[in-house]
Order: C-alpha cells, then sequence, then structure tokens
C-alpha cells in the first residue's frame, strides 16, 4: 500500500516515524467546465485516487519536504523567512504556497517534516495539485494539533470550505494559476458514493447519488496539461471582460436573452466564451436532474453537448481528445455519456458507461487511439470517494 511506503520512506528519511498521514483525492468532472470562476454550477466526485501528506513536528522553523513520486526530491526553507517560488521544483511551489497562505492568514504554523506521494495521474486533469494542496493543509492543521471540523475555530481547526479556499488561493496568488474553487472543494468535502452539485456562488454544497448501472471510465489521452502555460488565465480574462461590459459581478448573473441582447460592442471571442459558460450552467443543472431519474439518454446528450460547447465555443479541446470522446461514444451511444474533463488542452475524458460495456471502450480505446493519434490511453476505473481525511 502507498501509506506503507510512505510511512517506510519517511523514517528512513527523517529517522522518526510520522505523527500522522493525510489523505486528499483527485477529482474528475463530470460535467461544468470552467464555470466555477463565474460563479457558477459544478458537478463533480472526488475519486479513489489520492495523494498522501506524512507528518511530524519539529523543534525548529524549518518545513522539510520529501517527495517520493519526483524521484525522492527534497525541498527547504524557514518559516522566519519569505517563502519565495521555486524556479526548478514546480511541485514544491504547490507546498509554499500553501505554507505562505496560512501564514499570511494568520495560523501558527509549526516547522515540520512532510513526505508526499500519491496515485492521482500529473498533468492529466484530475486534480493532483488541488489533492496536494488540501492534503498539505490539513497536514500542517494537524501537526499544529488541530483537527478537521465543520465549523472554523481560533485554535486551528478548519472546516472543509477553509481548507478548499486556502489550496485555492495558493495557486491563484503563489503559482500563478487563477483556477477556480472547484478542485479544491471536491477534494476538501467529497462524499462517498456521490457527486456533488457545487454552487460557487455561494458554496452551497447537494450531494448527487450516482446511478447504480453506470460506472465512471476515466480515460487519460497522455498528452500532458500545464494550466500555468497554456491559455486558461487568458479564458478566465476573456469571461471577465463580458461582465465588465454587462456590469455584472460574473457571467452567474447573465442569461442567454440577456447576452443576445446586449452583444453590441462584445469582442466575437469573448462572446463565444460567454455562450459556453451560460450554457454550461444550464447542463449542469439538467445533469442533476438525469442523473437523480437515471436517464442515460439525457445523459449522454447533456455531455455531448458540453463537449461540443468546449471545442467550439471555449475552445480548449485538442484532436487527441476528440478523437477519444468520439471512439468511446461509438460504444457506448445513447446508453451512457462521455466529454473532456478538466481546463482543457489535454488531459482526460469521463464517461460514464453501463457496467456490462466497459471492457468493451477498454478494448475500443485499445484498438483505435494509437492508431488514430500515435499515442497510448491509460484507462482508470474510478468510484465517487470522500473527501480528504486522516488516515
Amino acid at each position: 500500500m502507498k501509506s506503507e511506503q510512505l510511512r517506510k520512506k519517511f523514517s528512513a528519511h527523517f529517522g522518526r516515524e510520522p505523527e500522522k498521514i493525510i489523505k486528499a483525492p483527485g477529482r474528475v468532472n463530470l460535467i461544468g467546465e470552467h464555470t466555477d470562476y463565474n460563479e457558477g454550477f459544478v458537478l463533480p466526485c472526488a475519486i479513489d485516487y489520492c495523494t498522501l501528506v506524512a507528518v511530524m513536528k519539529r523543534d525548529d522553523r524549518q518545513i522539510q519536504v520529501l517527495a517520493l513520486d519526483w524521484s525522492d526530491e527534497t525541498d527547504a526553507f524557514s518559516l522566519d523567512e519569505e517563502i519565495k517560488f521555486h524556479p526548478d521544483q514546480m511541485w514544491s511551489n504547490y507546498i509554499r504556497g500553501v505554507v505562505r497562505e496560512l501564514k499570511l492568514r494568520g495560523y501558527p504554523v509549526q516547522g515540520c517534516n512532510i513526505a508526499v506521494t500519491g496515485n492521482v495521474p500529473q498533468g492529466a486533469g484530475l486534480s493532483s495539485s488541488a489533492a496536494l494542496e488540501v492534503a498539505v493543509t490539513v497536514a500542517l492543521v494537524a501537526a499544529a494539533n488541530g483537527s478537521i471540523s465543520e465549523t472554523q475555530s481560533k485554535d486551528l481547526q478548519l472546516d472543509r470550505l477553509t481548507i478548499a479556499q486556502i489550496g485555492q488561493a495558493a495557486e491563484n496568488n503563489f503559482v500563478g494559476c487563477a483556477c477556480g474553487i472547484m478542485d479544491q472543494l471536491i477534494s476538501s468535502s467529497g462524499v462517498d458514493g456521490h457527486a456533488l452539485l457545487i454552487d460557487c456562488q455561494d458554496y452551497q454544497l447537494t450531494p448527487v447519488v450516482m446511478p447504480d448501472e453506470l460506472s465512471i471510465v476515466i480515460v487519460n489521452s497522455n498528452v500532458r496539461r500545464g494550466l500555468v502555460d497554456s491559455e486558461y488565465n487568458q479564458r478566465r480574462a476573456q469571461c471577465e471582460t463580458v461582465a465588465s461590459h454587462f456590469d455584472v459581478p460574473s457571467l452567474r448573473y447573465l442569461d442567454e436573452e440577456k447576452l443576445q441582447s446586449g452583444k453590441a460592442g462584445l469582442d466575437s471571442t469573448a462572446l463565444k466564451r460567454a455562450e459556453h459558460v451560460i450554457g454550461e450552467n444550464r447542463r449542469v443543472l439538467s445533469m442533476v436532474s438525469a442523473l437523480n431519474k437515471g436517464d442515460c439518454v439525457e445523459i449522454s446528450r447533456l455531455m455531448a453537448q458540453s463537449h461540443e460547447s468546449m471545442k467550439s465555443l471555449f475552445e480548449i479541446t485538442i484532436p487527441a481528445i476528440d478523437q477519444l470522446v468520439s471512439i468511446v461514444a461509438s460504444v457506448i451511444g445513447e446508453s451512457g455519456g462521455v466529454r473532456m474533463t478538466g481546463g482543457g488542452f489535454g488531459g482526460c475524458v469521463v464517461a460514464l458507461v453501463p457496467h456490462d460495456r466497459a471492457s468493451d471502450v477498454a478494448d475500443a480505446v485499445e484498438a483505435k487511439y494509437e492508431h488514430l493519434t500515435g499515442l497510448k490511453a491509460t484507462i482508470y476505473p474510478a468510484s465517487p470517494s470522500a473527501g480528504v481525511s486522516l488516515i
């Protein structure tokens, strides 16, 4: 098990057993792409691929980190000095960003030894970075003798929304990716066996039971994504331009009629971005209804529409992803759904597949994807899982 490997590596490197191990899941978003930072609706679920963080308090003000999945690379910095961006180890910056954010918010961060590992595929759009941020936040809380609770208090007990907000702020303000809160919030707050409808305006969470007859199948295109280096931040800026044009706080306050009636003077590209977001919000709510009813035909339609909108309006898919969606759709038809998931420009597709067709999907991907793209895909069966926890 990864946790036992982590414990042994931690002991060998730091000379003592860790005091606690924290588990934070990755996520897959069933529908609702680029809607979170527009105060819209998203429908992710936490998955049974996770990041593990082992932690032990130190007697000094040092943070010492061992990263098992990056060839046992290490990082070290002092809590008494300015926390600076690491120029050579991107993984380090997610940890440094969390520590910096906790300090800025006035929490009494403790010197710690930390070791990290996990099996969330990196660069695949399954939120390995958010899982790391959430796990490190809780590790530092645990090291200061706090705990996860449902209400925030002054003794460093953090509610799950605050945990997510700290992770998001680290990514926004230190790493430099203008992500919304969805990834961190589902990693902190996931519900076992459920997707989670998140209203990103007021952070209301509504668990949604997944239909018994459908499995979640994630297919990694193995085209690596890089949100900071991609056009993710540009897409967010385009959405903000449209909101500013209408003098509203976000695209959440617009519908199709208002957008079309007031579009004069808008750049055509920015208009397309807004059309996607507004339509996607509507599709998320329709998807919740379809899942509750077990309406596979409607699920198929909504996921297909979402993918086409990401392709034509938001322009974040790539040919390899489009090929994967086409291959999977040709197998499952209207008995399930498939779409790109994540920020775009590579990564994964997510499919809701009848149990008896999961092997057919795998066979079709194996037979066709490499021939069409020159790439080998990786398939991850997934189950909806709970959020961050101490193990």
